[in-house]
This record gives structure tokens, sequence and C-alpha cells, in this order.
């Protein structure tokens, strides 16, 4: 049981005892059960029974040094050496530990935020002070090799190999985290690089494929690749970012060249989409429909539509159906289309369904 006169030496070695405790969890040891009670008391009597502010305030800048000092020890060297996916394994489990550590110091101060620190406006909180230490220290320091090495693992699996989609999502949450704590926005920071890199390697995809690939292959590529990007957005990037990345894959492999591709479909003495399960498929994006009719006619549209409909029978899924509907509906001269559009909304039992009968 601690005595309500604690000398300031005596104090100080037992903060200093609760301190070592709380550093064995970012050195990687389990988390020790220990209760934070006797610290928090030696903590309060010594600033109330030395109630000069100068005494509180060396209680206030222990707790800072103890995650400076944690950080320059075992962060840094940690880190220092790693690149890669390891850099970015280790940066997790560091930041994880180090917000355990950060916690139990905060509850063995806890005195200081409740009562100190609010009479000194111009005092950070012990929260801050976690947050502000480690992205001072460690977040600033490391930060452009994080986004290198977030970039590389993103252009890998762009490229076809496997990656840690868990571990690249967890990063770039703490990009996010820190970037909340009153700081640069480092998430936005790592987007625009990263939108600038997707910029420059479908502005090469565009050229290449225009050079080998006919119009009907690239724009089957362009549906796949827009596909690609939006599924690898949903499984590590913020969801705003989805939005952006679409938007500049589209500008580069579809509206930059839109009059390129035009002149190659007319330059081609055959082209047409013979593929009639990819063509509807890729007709549910309506954006891409208005990049087919560009490149190959409402004509020869027409004529694989009056094609289409001759091998329709009941046996086809209503859903393939649906989507040839879909598609008609958005063709900007529609009625052509209203005869055999009708007869392909028709259902097994020869009835319209009521989604089709919504849609005309």
């Amino acid at each position: 049981m601690i005595l309500k006169y604690i000398p300031l030496d005596e104090g100080m070695m037992i903060m200093d005892e609760a301190i070592v405790k709380a550093k064995k969890i970012i050195e990687g040891y389990p988390e020790t059960k220990f209760s934070g009670e006797e610290y928090q008391r030696c903590v309060y009597f010594m600033c109330t029974y030395h109630s000069s502010n100068e005494k509180t305030m060396q209680l206030y800048e222990k707790f800072r040094n103890s995650l400076e000092e944690s950080i320059f020890s075992t962060v840094l060297p940690t880190l220092v050496n790693k690149q890669g996916a390891n850099l970015l394994r280790e940066f997790v489990v560091i930041w994880s530990n180090y917000k355990l550590m950060a916690r139990w110091l905060c509850r063995f101060f806890e005195y200081l935020d409740r009562f100190f620190i609010p009479q000194h406006i111009e005092l950070e909180s012990l929260n801050g002070i976690s947050f502000s230490c480690f992205r001072d220290l460690v977040f600033k320091k490391l930060y452009c090799r994080l986004i290198e090495a977030a970039l590389t693992l993103i252009n890998q699996e762009r490229e076809g190999q496997q990656i840690d989609c868990v571990l690249l999502k967890n990063v770039l949450d703490i990009f996010v985290e820190i970037s909340d704590y009153k700081g640069a926005n480092y998430y936005e920071d790592f987007e625009r690089i990263m939108l600038t890199e997707i910029s420059g390697y479908y502005s090469r995809l565009a050229s290449e494929w225009l050079l080998y690939d006919s119009s009907a292959e690239y724009v089957q590529k362009v549906f796949w690749c827009l596909n690609r990007e939006k599924q690898r957005a949903r499984q590590y990037l913020h969801p705003d970012t989805e939005i952006k990345i679409v938007q500049v894959v589209r500008y580069h492999l579809l509206d930059q060249i839109a009059n390129k591709l035009m002149e190659k479909r007319q330059a081609e003495n055959s082209g047409m989409v013979t593929d009639y399960q990819w063509y509807c498929n890729a007709c549910e994006c309506t954006y891409l429909l208005q990049v087919l009719l560009v490149v190959f006619g409402e004509a020869i549209l027409l004529d694989h539509l009056v094609g289409l409909e001759l091998e329709v029978s009941g046996s086809w899924s209503i859903i393939i159906r649906r989507n040839i509907v879909e598609m008609c509906w958005h063709v900007p001269s529609r009625g052509k289309f209203f005869n055999i559009t009708r007869r392909m909304a028709l259902d097994a039992n020869g009835k319209f369904s009521t989604y089709m009968l919504n849609l005309f």
C-alpha cells in the first residue's frame, strides 16, 4: 500500500518501474497483467502533496520522455533496415504495440489528463503526445519508404502477382488514423502519388493496345481493367478512392483516345463483336455501351441484335435477355430496337416480366 506522502525521488523510481513494465509490450513481450491503480495513486499523491506546478510538470515531461525513449531504443532500430513488405509488416505490428503501451502509460499518468492539463490549455493531452511522438519521430521519417513499399505491392498485384491485401489495408488504415489527429492528410498524399502512377501505367497500355489489338479487343480489355481496378480498390483502399481510380482509368483508356479508337475501327475491314455472351455482360455498363456505339456504329449493333433475336428461344436466361433490353434502352434511336427488344423481353411462358414492362 502506497502512503500518501511520497518523496519526489521515490515516486519517480516507482514510475520508472511502471514505464519499464509498459515498455515490455513494445518490445514484443505478451501484455503483462498488472493493475495500473498503484501507479495512478502514486502520480496522484505526488501531484497533490508536491503542489507546485514545477513538480507536476516533471511528471508530464517524464511521460513524453518515456515515449521518446521507447521510439529511439526499440521502434526505429526495428524498422530502420526493413524494406518492402517486411517493412510494412513490422510497421503494423510496432504501431499496434506502441498504441497498447501508450494506453497503459496514459492510464498511469491519468491524473495529469484529468486535472493538470485542463488548467494549462497550452499543454497537449497525453493521448495527443502519444500520437505526435510517433508521427514526428517515426511516421514522417519512414513515410516515403512506406509509400514506396505500398505502391510496389499494388503494382505487383496489378501485374498478376499474389500479395497480402490485408497487410496493405492495415497500413493504409494507419495512414488515415494518423492523418485524423491534427496533422497533414497522409492518405491523400499517398492517393495523389498512386493516381499519378496509375495515369502513367494506363497511358502506356492505351498506346500499346491501340497498336497491337483490334478495336473490339481494346474495348474488352478496358472493361476487364475497370472491373479489376474496382475490385482492387474495394479490397484495401478508401471508398472514395475507387471513384477517382475509375475516372483516371476511363480518361486514359477511353476519353483521351476516343477519336483514335474510332479511326482504328473505320480502318478495319472487320471487327464486329461475335462473342454475344461477353457482349451482353459488357453492355450492363452504360458508359461502355456508348463507346461501343462510337466504335461499331448503330447499324452494326442493329444487325447483330437481329441475328441474336433469331437465336433466342424459351431456354435463354431471362437475365441475358434483360441485359440486351437494358442495353438497347440506352441507344439514342431506341425506337429502331423496340420490336426486337419487345420479343426478347418475353419469358419462357411467353409473358412479359414485370421488370421488362417497367422498362417500356
